[in-house]
């Protein structure tokens, strides 16, 4: 073989080797929430109310809210009434359009999608925790958290399975039979939460879920939501409580339909704050049970099964539940 053929042959083994490494390569995930120049108004010309507005230019056009949520994260998203922050949650959501701009919900742009499409997105990537619980009347506990398997065409028996498993998570196996009227305000909460993480969605979204609760039901679904974090359950949650926010590893503020403040307060890939340092967290709490709690030389954890802190990394409900996308399977 003449030195000419010689190199090409190398180069072309070269080439082969490096597309080949390339496809092998584990492709980067795209940020679970990714928001981009994002409007939202209400009626039009001088009479417009701009929901969603973002910075303007020279002229006073609303540029939009730029957001980006990485997998794993924990957020929450704070603001008065009239700041925007419901608007967003509902674009979040899948439950409302943009005026104008793009938001991609783990790598799908969700403004090319139909209704039929935006509700399969929204049962299979999307687990809603709601203030007011959304329990159906006279339901067990474990019908409530087969709902969105059942829309999702996955089999009676899975179901069942999946269900059992989530309300194990939030401590409430030996409730799976009480309908809403037998359960307090924290374990319904707590059964709201089951049924949001059973179809293992892309991310947990909470509109004020401890707005209905005394503190002490507070501490323990917070608790919940801190553990499903540090195993690493992305969250959004929509608050105007401080002692709430506490709890998110990133706190963004609207004022008047725009981002006026972006706080860190701790990494995404880690712990919660919470967990960090339990005890230095409970005892700036302003909730009196952790203060008690902390007085004495220790920190209520919640009303998990066994009474030992939980494990920062162990993911009990994907070793329960399995795969983080639900593939229907019909009965």
């Amino acid at each position: 073989m003449s030195p000419r053929h010689s190199a090409l042959a190398r180069r072309t083994k070269a080439d082969t080797a490096a597309v080949a490494a390339q496809a092998a390569a584990p492709k980067a995930r795209p940020p679970v929430i990714a928001v981009r120049r994002l409007v939202k108004s209400y009626g039009s010309g001088d009479a417009a109310v701009h929901a969603l507005r973002g910075p303007e230019d020279p002229e006073g056009t609303p540029l939009g809210v730029d957001l980006t949520i990485s997998e794993g994260d924990f957020v929450a998203i704070m603001g008065s009434s009239g700041s925007g922050k419901s608007t967003l949650m509902n674009i979040l959501g899948c439950l409302d359009i943009p005026t104008s701009g793009r938001y991609l919900l783990d790598g799908i742009d969700v403004g090319h999608l139909d209704e039929h499409q935006l509700s399969l997105v929204r049962n299979r990537k999307i687990g809603f925790i709601f203030q007011s619980f959304n329990l159906v009347p006279r339901t067990t506990a474990v019908a409530q958290v087969e709902l969105p398997l059942a829309y999702a065409g996955v089999r009676k028996s899975e179901r069942r399975r999946r269900a059992m498993a989530a309300l194990t998570l939030v401590g409430l196996a030996d409730r799976a039979d009480h309908r809403p009227n037998e359960l307090s305000g924290g374990q319904q909460q707590r059964v709201a939460v089951a049924r949001a993480l059973v179809t293992s969605p892309a991310m947990l979204l909470a509109d004020e879920p401890t707005g209905n609760l005394d503190s002490r039901s507070t501490d323990d679904v917070l608790a919940i939501v801190d553990r499903l974090n540090a195993a690493g359950r992305t969250v959004v949650l929509i608050t105007h409580e401080d002692e709430v926010a506490r709890h998110a590893k990133r706190v963004v503020r609207l004022v008047d339909g725009q981002i006026y403040e972006d706080i860190r307060q701790a990494p995404v890939r880690g712990l919660p704050p919470a967990l960090l340092d339990p005890v230095e967290f409970a005892s700036h709490t302003l909730h009196v049970s952790n203060v008690k709690a902390n007085a004495i030389g220790g920190v209520r954890y919640s009303n998990f099964p066994g009474s030992d802190p939980p494990d920062p990394h162990a993911d009990p409900w994907s070793a329960a539940v399995g795969a983080r996308t639900v593939r229907g399977e019909a009965e």
